[in-house]
């Protein structure tokens, strides 16, 4: 038995190593750290990554970013649905984004419970790595144990005021004064000039800074990937471009895409997915516009 004071941040590796390999390679360090639980936890070697703030940011962060997905609020036309829009189109002032980042131990403790624990992860033999899971897998995981711990802790009625009591600066589809205001105190630690000496050193980027972590605010292609339901904007779009999405998620290249598709070259398949981009944020703000009306 492998024994670890409460506050460590190993406690974190059993989540860790349940994120798919696109949110861990937020952050180059970690998408290198070792797969084998027994040298991790039988040496120091790793310590000082394990023991960097961003190790935690990046498992918090990508696992709140997660179960934001899987909170269902009421939905003007009766019933319950998804909250619209990113989380990161959110004020972090706003309840429900909170409650997100107040989950994790729960989540955490309901992997304990079901199997996948950190005795099991000390457990593993020398030599034996844990797989990466797929994007779909990971989702299961969460959207799993999300609605089970809402149920439990009896915080639908929570979620369903703090929905309902809303303002218009806990969302923006641009930057409010409430949301900047939060965003430079919430990311504060985490820019290139704040980032931590151990990963200054185990990190080297082409600029000689950090990569901001955990972010999925990039390029709609990369948020693409990210997306762990997109099946209702999928039905909206031509046959060929609900190809091209599919592949896209599956993790094929643009050149393999076109291929497949039929076009000549891979600057058409970019093309095409510039497009469905601006189909998606259209979209999503149709969707947020049938809440508006409520607030």
């Amino acid at each position: 038995t492998i024994r670890i004071p409460h506050a460590s941040n190993k406690r974190w590796l059993t989540l860790f190593y349940a994120m798919p390999r696109e949110l861990v390679g937020k952050v180059q360090a970690y998408l290198d750290f070792p797969r084998c639980p027994y040298e991790v936890l039988r040496t120091d070697k790793y310590d000082r990554l394990i023991n960097d703030d961003m190790f935690l940011e990046l498992i918090w962060d990508c696992t709140a970013w997660a179960a934001w997905q899987y909170i269902e609020v009421p939905y003007v036309k009766g019933g319950y649905r998804e909250i619209p829009g990113s989380m990161l189109n959110y004020s972090g002032d706003f309840p429900i984004w909170q409650l997100c980042y107040h989950m994790l131990p729960l989540i955490m403790k309901k992997m304990e419970e079901n199997g996948f624990s950190f005795q099991s992860l000390a457990n593993m033999p020398r030599g034996m790595e844990v797989p990466w899971l797929t994007y779909r897998q990971f989702g299961n995981l969460i959207g799993g144990l999300v609605p089970m711990i809402i149920e439990e802790q009896n915080w639908q009625p929570l979620i369903d005021e703090a929905w309902r009591n809303r303002t218009l600066e806990d969302y923006s589809e641009y930057e409010s004064r409430v949301k900047i205001d939060f965003q430079r105190a919430w990311t504060h630690s985490r820019t290139k000039t704040g980032a931590s000496l151990s990963l200054d050193e185990a990190q080297e980027q082409k600029d000689g800074g950090i990569e901001e972590i955990a972010d999925p605010r990039g390029d709609f292609e990369d948020g693409l990937i990210q997306k762990l339901r997109l099946m209702d904007f999928m039905e909206t779009l031509e046959e060929r471009d609900q190809q091209i999405l599919s592949l896209k998620m599956q993790g094929q290249t643009n050149e393999e895409i076109a291929k497949a598709v039929g076009y000549e070259t891979h600057s058409a398949v970019t093309k095409r997915l510039q497009r469905i981009g601006e189909k998606y944020k259209e979209y999503m703000r149709r969707e947020y516009d049938g809440y508006r009306e409520t607030f």
